[in-house]
């Protein structure tokens, strides 16, 4: 896979994977740099993109842990027409290490990638110890692509109309037992929400971010404000309003409503 004409490196690993996911899904991720500190967590800590474009994207990546201070430079170039790419680590530790991906379409529902770990200057002694490390660590770099790109294609999937008048209105019960219960995922209107209550006052909201469609149903909520886990993106549930200058905001969501004798319930 990897053209003969670099500099010299020696394949420590080649890591083959059906992921579970179209093709569209597969290219969609590789040009997502935003996700790598959200998603990946565990890996990276923070990204700044210096260019991004449809062959690509160069960002400086941090990785953990990061109180070491460690970053890295790393560029990702596609090539369209071979239907592969490749992750170069240009600066930092790792500098000059090459992964290339080769994807392979299956369908709607999956696609066979190859992955190639091409390191410098390695002792024959412990390429094979190198090779488990990157095969490991890739192992569980896609199974978290491969669930975020599952999620995407059914969130993006048409969903089947309801025969009649969808239902407005939910009622939730006493505010006492409600109280217990949160967070409380429910359904209304064909779409799923998620009750929450903030500084004493009940409040419902979309399950899904709209900027890719990200799950909300678990994101962390402080101070009244929601995170989306796949990007970081940030929303007062009070407003629906984006709070991190990204002029986005979130689906319209019921009313949460308590009347006089404090049966709550929800309505548009």
């Amino acid at each position: 896979m990897r053209p003969k004409t670099l500099i010299p490196l020696t394949r420590v690993a080649t890591y083959h994977r059906t992921v579970a996911a179209s093709a569209e899904r597969v290219w969609e991720n590789v040009r997502d740099w935003e996700h790598l500190p959200w998603l990946h967590d565990s890996s990276f800590s923070s990204i700044e993109c210096l260019e991004s474009g449809e062959e690509g994207w160069r960002a400086r990546v941090g990785l953990h842990p990061s109180s070491a201070g460690r970053e890295i430079l790393l560029e990702l170039v596609i090539d369209a027409a071979a239907s592969r790419y490749v992750s170069r680590v240009v600066e930092g530790q790792g500098a000059r290490t090459e992964i290339w991906t080769s994807v392979e379409p299956g369908g709607d529902s999956h696609t066979k990638i190859r992955v190639e770990f091409w390191l410098p200057d390695v002792d024959p002694v412990s390429a094979d110890a190198l090779g488990r490390v990157y095969t490991e660590l890739y192992s569980r770099l896609w199974d978290e692509d491969e669930g975020m790109m599952i999620r995407r294609a059914a969130e993006l999937a048409p969903r089947p109309r309801s025969a009649g008048q969808p239902q407005r209105c939910l009622a939730l019960g006493p505010l006492e037992e409600l109280r217990a219960r949160l967070p409380l995922l429910i359904e209304l209107a064909g779409r799923r929400f998620r009750v929450v209550e903030v500084e004493g006052r009940l409040l419902a909201h979309p399950v899904r971010c709209p900027h890719r469609l990200g799950p909300l149903e678990d994101a962390a909520v402080e101070a009244g404000v929601v995170t989306c886990p796949w990007h970081g993106y940030r929303f007062d549930l009070r407003t629906g309003l984006s709070c991190d200058g990204r002029g986005l905001r979130l689906d319209r969501a019921p009313e949460v409503r308590v009347d006089e004798r404090s049966q709550v319930s929800l309505s548009f």
